[in-house]
């Protein structure tokens, strides 16, 4: 029996006969010869057909083969250069496991489909050339960032799905049912990994978060996965350096490990090289002089307001890194974070924007360390005190300077790959009025 084999792993087994397990990608007959190309999840490989070295039945099976048909296949591997991947499969049996009808047919073909009917079968979507890319990018970007903290001692801690109050302000949340009682869908696990710090030292969560926004942006969806470090004795400027770090690290390992994937979907790769060690620290700016900047450049920000997708985007086309804009005003920003000792009216925070116009990818700071100024702070955000009890506790037992942030997986997808929107960032999007497939 030939050994079963994915499509990635045939340059092993040159000249030997295998298996292959997939679905029918594509069919080009001429004359005597059927080309079929085949798929498993791995790769993609052609396979040809000889009337005269393969049975009439098998022969005959391929050609009224249809697309997306899964399929058990035996042939003997072969180099040719011309092929896509350079290898072959001389085809010796086919056995179809499933026949998409004729009369029923792969909803997606080789032509150009509008947005809303990719989505609408984004079930079926995910099979192409291009979503697998991307895909695969994911899974990078994914093992990446797990490595990064791993190898630098953080322990992993797994923050709730469900809390009972707000961590980045009250407008929002989904609010769901919980028995006789009413709680949200996680908005952040930072709160809780401030938990985690103060026991562990360094701490990172990984998970999905929730946002009520009901916005229809090319940036935003209302279901997203977030990593979360958190670092006890930390200041604002170590989480700059943390988080210039490990966006460094994922984009180098991407262009390592994806090359293949990311010439699938055309991306420019020496804008990414820009970005990787030992290339120095990313730009730094202040708020102030990110403002200043902007309305140089026509917008309409004043001193105090927060930056929309649009001033994003101005600010980043000045570098050809991610850029770091810090201390933004304490008005804009969430209760925890700490102010600077120096100019209270701001915060010792930092979000880390994308060039090229993807926008905010990381945002953090230092955390609020002092028992008193916290409970003001929840009083003036007007949240409820009994809630945050067991938070306050936190300044209560052990207080110290701690500092950490969020990086949002799916821009950095969309912003390694290139892409025009995030939607295609995640196998399964949810985004406002759209919850399936």
């Amino acid at each position: 029996m030939p050994p079963r084999v994915e499509i990635r792993n045939v340059s092993g087994f040159e000249g030997q006969e295998v298996v292959i397990q997939g679905w029918l990608y594509n069919l080009r007959e001429s004359g005597k010869l059927l080309f079929p190309i085949f798929r498993d999840g791995t790769g993609t490989i052609q396979g040809v057909v000889v009337k005269n070295a393969v049975t009439p039945e098998v022969f005959e099976r391929t050609r009224n083969l249809t697309q997306e048909s899964s399929l058990h296949v035996t042939g003997k591997v072969r180099v040719d250069r011309r092929a896509p991947g350079g290898f072959e499969l001389d085809v010796s049996n086919l056995e179809v496991m499933q026949l998409v009808p004729i009369d029923n047919p792969y909803p997606i073909t080789p032509k150009e489909h509008g947005t809303e009917f990719l989505m609408d079968h984004r079930h079926l979507w995910l099979r192409s050339t291009r979503q697998r890319a991307i895909l695969g990018v994911r899974h990078e970007i994914i093992k990446a960032t797990r490595d990064f903290f791993d190898e630098r001692g953080f322990t992993l801690v797994d923050t709730p799905i469900f809390t009972p109050s707000a961590c980045e302000g009250t407008t929002t949340l989904f609010e769901v049912n919980y028995f006789d009682d009413k709680a949200y869908l996680t908005q952040s696990g930072q709160l809780y990994n401030e938990a985690a710090a103060a026991a562990v030292g360094k701490t990172y969560c990984f998970g999905p978060t929730f946002r009520a926004e009901k916005s229809k942006t090319r940036r935003h969806l209302t279901e997203f996965w977030m990593v979360e470090p958190e670092v006890a004795f930390a200041y604002l400027d170590d989480a700059m350096v943390l988080g210039e770090e490990l966006v460094a690290f994922v984009v180098q390992r991407v262009l390592e490990k994806r090359r293949m994937e990311l010439q699938t979907l055309e991306r420019n790769v020496t804008k990414l090289e820009k970005c990787i060690r030992p290339g120095g620290p990313f730009p730094r700016l202040s708020y102030d002089e990110a403002v200043k900047i902007l309305q140089g450049k026509g917008s309409e920000i004043q001193w105090g307001g927060d930056f929309g997708g649009t001033d994003e985007t101005l600010l980043s086309e000045c570098f050809d890194k991610p850029v770091l804009v810090h201390r933004y005003p304490s008005q804009v920003k969430a209760f925890y974070m700490a102010p600077d000792p120096q100019r209270p009216e701001v915060a010792l925070c930092v979000d880390m924007l994308a060039p090229e116009g993807y926008g905010e990818i990381i945002g953090g700071g230092e955390r609020l360390a002092d028992y008193d100024l916290l409970v003001k702070r929840l009083e003036e955000a007007k949240l409820p005190r009994q809630a945050f009890e067991w938070y306050l506790d936190l300044r209560r037992f052990g207080t110290v300077p701690h500092a950490g942030f969020g990086m949002g997986i799916e821009r950095v997808v969309a912003w390694v790959c290139g892409l025009e929107h995030v939607r295609e960032t995640i196998p399964f999007p949810r985004m406002l009025y759209r919850l399936t497939p």
